[in-house]
């Protein structure tokens, strides 16, 4: 990857991190003579609309909280090409997943590290915010100055949700092994006792006797979690605090990482308290220079077969929200990636589609939607101008693609009831007939941004599959544009 001279005013160093959402930078402030870490969204989800919402919403809700415990926003800007980007605080003590990977920290530090998270995470919850990803790559360091505390720092709230959006469908986030196990129901409320038993399963990671055994090494967390062995300099207590945290039903958790953090001072003594010093896990070396980590997402599954592919796969599946984005530009034969010719029709892969007046399209492929061959899923982008429409809000434009793995787990409404866009006022569904296919529809009107954006998802005809249509309609149009662009949606 080819280091950028500079992103905004910032002169780019090195390269900090790279995830499957984004990329981070170290970027030199020369006029105020300071370190920042930019997070940039990833190029292969900058056509999706929902993602860049996601990505710009983690930076305004840091921006919104302030606090000395979450990661600090400084900017946001955009590249020339349209990916947006994030001016965050440094992070120059690195992650706990760095000094895990090091070497273990001594169970007294381990057990005031865990009251520091858990004071993080209330910050949080008092905001009425959920985090749903609290992972040692989550957990920062920053120096407070010469002989100063180190900061702990919660970071990568890319998968945070407000509570009050966070009731009914839920979108599916987290990472296995820290995710507790609603998160991996579509259907099921998500609310700070997800937190609670992310920071239940941290804590088990810092003080087991066995910390190879408590590394998290399937999709998901067990209905019955084994017992807890925890390092002989452990209180005892603490071992039955944790297991109430990462109970598999919610009801038998604590109510939030307060009551969490209490639990564990009374388990613990004064070790589990909080006051912002004495944590022994700096001497620890580190990789250094951490930066936030990139947003934690799905990594493509190997296409050679191999007998650990089942595991992979599904670790994909929901290590992120379903979200639709353009991969690697693969149009159909004869095209070379390039947009088609403006009118008539297209065709990628089973997908073909009626194009309207005036628009052009380019195959690709659903960049994070992966088949049962591990190959990444069919998808098109149709516009004026389909390379720029994902990142123009003034152009129209269209996403089309088909996902038997979608299928496989959720109907066309559940997809859809996934993909809310939190600043939008939504109609409620309607279902309208086109071509022999019967399509969910829901209608958003934005107050920023689009003013509207389509999500629309069906059943196959044929076969085991969901097709799914996100629109931004032109300014002047109604209904009627979104149920003639759906029935030139042809399916093989």
């Amino acid at each position: 990857m080819t280091a950028p001279l500079r992103i905004g005013p910032y002169a780019i160093e090195r390269l900090l991190g790279v995830g499957s959402f984004a990329t981070v930078w170290l970027g030199h402030d020369r006029a105020l003579d300071a370190h920042v870490a930019i997070k940039v969204l990833a190029e292969n989800w900058s056509h999706d609309l929902r993602v860049r919402e996601r990505f710009l919403d983690e930076a305004r809700l840091l921006r919104r909280l302030e606090h000395e415990r979450l990661i600090r926003v400084h900017a946001v800007g955009e590249l020339p090409d349209g990916r947006p980007y994030a001016v965050l605080a440094w992070a120059d003590g690195g992650s706990l997943r760095d000094r895990l990977a090091v070497g273990e920290i001594p169970a007294p530090a381990a057990l005031r590290l865990l009251g520091e998270v858990c004071a993080g995470v209330a910050v949080l919850h008092r905001h009425g915010v959920v985090h749903r990803d609290l992972t040692p790559g989550n957990i920062l360091f920053r120096s407070a100055g010469p002989g100063g505390p180190e900061q702990v720092l919660i970071a990568d709230l890319g998968l945070a949700k407000a509570l009050a959006a966070a009731s009914g469908l839920t979108a599916r986030a987290g990472t296995p092994g820290y995710m507790a196990p609603e998160q991996d129901d579509p259907g099921a409320v998500v609310d700070t006792r997800a937190d609670v038993y992310g920071l239940g399963r941290l804590g088990i990671r810092l003080l087991a006797a066995d910390p190879s055994g408590a590394n998290p090494t399937g999709p998901g967390p067990p209905r019955h979690a084994p017992e807890i062995r925890l390092r002989d300099d452990v209180p005892a207590a603490v071992a039955a605090v944790l297991a109430q945290a990462t109970a598999h039903r919610p009801a038998d958790r604590y109510a939030d990482a307060t009551t969490l953090h209490a639990a564990l001072t009374r388990a613990g003594g004064p070790v589990a308290g909080t006051g912002g010093s004495g944590l022994t896990g700096r001497p620890v070396a580190s990789t250094g220079g951490s930066a936030p980590a990139a947003s934690p997402g799905r990594r493509r599954p190997s296409p050679r077969p191999a007998a650990g592919r089942p595991y992979r796969m599904r670790l994909a599946g929901v290590a992120v929200v379903a979200a639709v984005a353009v991969g690697a530009v693969g149009a159909e034969s004869g095209g070379a990636g390039l947009a088609r010719p403006v009118g008539g029709t297209y065709t990628a892969g089973p997908l073909t589609v009626a194009l309207p007046p005036g628009w052009s399209a380019t195959g690709a492929t659903w960049a994070g939607q992966y088949g049962a061959d591990g190959e990444p899923e069919p998808a098109l982008v149709m516009s004026p101008e389909p390379r720029r429409w994902a990142v123009d809000p003034r152009l129209p434009g269209a996403f089309v693609g088909l996902s038997a793995t979608t299928a496989a787990r959720t109907t066309p409404a559940g997809f859809l009831a996934e993909r809310t866009h939190g600043d939008c006022a939504s109609a409620p569904a309607r279902v309208t007939g086109q071509a022999g296919v019967e399509w969910t529809v829901v209608a958003y009107r934005c107050d920023r941004g689009r003013p509207q954006i389509i999500e629309s998802a069906a059943q196959h005809p044929g076969r085991p599959a969901v097709v799914y249509v996100q629109i931004a309609p032109p300014a002047d149009s109604g209904p009627a544009f979104v149920d003639t662009l759906l029935a030139g949606v042809r399916l093989r």
